[in-house]
């Protein structure tokens, strides 16, 4: 697969994505709509709010991963050495210099967003800068433009929106159904308990739904994108030396959460049994390996 085939499949996925949302979104409002009887008005708000919400994850989405993540965004004149390393990579990748974001926390990470490379931003934490060397941020730095050259960020992105949506949804739907009752208990009509109880297990499940959503992003992508930042950069040892620096500190970011782990160069989160089974990157040490056999 070319490159130009990878950044045409991902506008497609991306695409495919706001679909799904949206229909799932509509098929939550019809089953809680029908269980609850309230009909076709439960239909029409879950299509209204995933209307709104494909809108606000496609123009917003990099607005609020920054904001989630403690992100704040610096000029050239806070860190001269940052801001050169990102220009001469984003030239040579052929891209827009990407917005520079600093999160203040001591593990080392970074993350890309934004809905393509004009719109796009980077964040690296104050952790990361603390203790990579040049080569080793550059390796790092030219991983997440990758990402951003390759659209990832965008899929990425939209995925994090959506899956906070989801659950936030489906939590409301929830509560409210004990709250508000059902209408059709005040019609004198009666429902399928059968139907009913699939419904309010489809409405308690669906934020483990969006989890799977979000693990549907393949792991493919993290290779891809080393191998494209080495080829970059010309020196694969320095993001191999980069993410051995990254799984030795092992501490997870405070403000890490699963909506937005994806977007990490490194997973964020405390590496413990559930996290590694829902992991959405692979191995570092598979990682490191790939990276030391490439022959630029």
């Amino acid at each position: 697969m070319t490159t130009y085939t990878y950044v045409a499949k991902n506008k497609l996925r991306s695409i495919l994505l706001v679909l799904m949302f949206m229909g799932f979104i509509v098929l939550i409002g019809h089953i809680y709509g029908t269980v609850y009887g309230y009909g076709s008005d439960s239909v029409l708000f879950a299509f209204l709010f995933a209307l709104f919400s494909s809108f606000i994850g496609y123009f917003f989405s990099d607005k609020i991963a920054l904001a989630v993540n403690g992100a704040k965004q610096i000029s050239e004149n806070d860190d001269p050495e940052l801001f050169h390393v990102v220009e001469s990579l984003a030239l040579t990748a052929g891209i827009p210099m990407p917005r520079i974001y600093i999160v203040n926390d001591p593990a080392p990470n970074a993350f890309a967003t934004g809905r393509n490379p004009k719109h796009a931003a980077m964040a690296v934490t104050t952790g990361l800068r603390q203790i990579m060397t040049k080569s080793e941020l550059e390796g790092v730095l030219a991983h997440e433009l990758s990402h951003i050259s390759n659209y990832d960020v965008l899929f990425m992105t939209l995925v994090s929106v959506f899956v906070g949506t989801i659950t936030m949804l489906a939590d409301w739907f929830f509560r409210f159904s004990f709250l508000g009752g059902r209408r059709d208990d005040r019609d004198g009509r009666n429902i399928n308990p059968i139907f009913m109880i699939l419904g309010i297990v489809l409405i308690i499940l669906s934020p483990i739904i969006a989890t799977i959503i979000q693990l549907s992003i393949s792991r493919k992508r993290e290779f891809l994108a080393d191998a494209s930042g080495a080829l970059l950069t010309r020196y694969p040892e320095g993001l191999a030396s980069a993410l051995e620096k990254i799984k030795a500190a092992s501490q997870p970011l405070r403000n890490a959460n699963k909506a937005t782990a994806h977007m990490y160069i490194a997973n964020p989160l405390k590496a413990d049994s559930i996290n590694k089974l829902f992991a959405t990157h692979p191995p570092i040490e598979e990682r490191i390996k790939v990276l030391r056999q490439m022959n630029i």
